[in-house]
């Protein structure tokens, strides 16, 4: 039977009236907010456990580790990727980021250029810039 998708990145809002909080009132709620994070961390350490043994072992046989995501997921393992290099003293080809985005978002001005021969180009440009690091919708 097919379930329902259930979100796990996002839940109902307990604040309501952001706009109407004092600068005071809104950094009170982030930090109240914050302050879950460990505790929803010590709740997954055994998953996450797991995770990491599996990765090392695919990484020592000669694996390498992909991020991959859209939005700020894949902001994030792309930034993440690009400092195992000069944090861990890795090959950049060991940990990579791979980003999905429109072309009208990342470069509105190629939106405007879709139709036109120089669009080609500008993409090849940018494949060029991004080593490859970003998937093109």
């Amino acid at each position: 039977m097919n379930q329902p998708m259930q979100k796990i990145t996002e839940n109902p809002s307990y604040y309501h009236g952001l706009e109407d909080m004092t600068v005071a009132e809104l950094l009170k709620h982030i930090n109240n907010e914050d302050k879950t994070v460990p505790m929803a961390v010590e709740r997954a350490l055994p998953a996450i456990e797991k995770l990491v043994e599996a990765i090392v072992k695919k990484l020592r046989g000669g694996g390498r580790l992909f991020y991959i995501g859209a939005g700020t997921s894949g902001r994030l393992g792309v930034l993440d990727a690009s400092e195992c290099p000069p944090t861990f003293g890795v090959s950049p080809d060991l940990v990579i980021g791979i980003i999905a985005v429109l072309i009208s978002v990342l470069l509105p001005s190629l939106s405007k250029a879709r139709e036109s021969a120089n669009r080609a180009q500008c993409l090849s440009n940018l494949r060029q810039l991004t080593t490859g690091w970003i998937m093109y919708a």
